[in-house]
């Protein structure tokens, strides 16, 4: 059973990565146009039109596995500004102040930027070719197995 679940690891991983990346995305085009339940932000207003552009954009990239790492950090960071600005001032925890979402966005960025894309991604096929951002990890540089069998 382990041995199925860490073969289905790169895999899973681009799943969580799209989901991650596209709820993000729909988060920043609902700010930035006003649909899917959104309010519209004013254009160039600080911070939240330009939080909602960099969550379409890096949600975007995120998603199709373009720039991952780079792009996570990005939002990642973004989502960590909005925690401390904007939700801990209202209270220390998440949960007394509304902060969930970003808290959760920052930790799921955060870990892509560590894990890289998984196993299906555009970065994949444009440019990298190196094992990390292949599979999700580090690379290997032996042929023994990563988990004892």
């Amino acid at each position: 059973m382990l041995i199925r679940l860490n073969q289905a690891q790169p895999y899973v991983l681009s799943l969580f990565r799209f989901v991650v990346g596209l709820l993000f995305a729909f988060h920043g085009a609902a700010t930035l146009f006003g649909v899917l339940g959104g309010n519209q932000a004013e254009t160039g207003a600080w911070p939240g039109w330009y939080a909602a552009l960099i969550q379409l954009v890096c949600g975007s990239l995120v998603a199709l596995g373009l720039g991952t790492r780079a792009a996570a950090f990005l939002a990642s960071g973004s989502m960590a500004y909005a925690y401390f600005k904007v939700h801990q001032p209202e209270a220390l925890l998440p949960l007394q102040n509304g902060g969930e979402g970003a808290a959760m966005f920052c930790w799921a960025f955060l870990l892509l930027v560590f894990t890289g894309p998984g196993s299906i991604a555009l970065d994949r096929f444009f440019g990298s070719r190196n094992t990390a951002a292949d599979t999700g990890g580090a690379p290997r540089r032996d042929k023994t197995p990563a988990v004892p069998v």
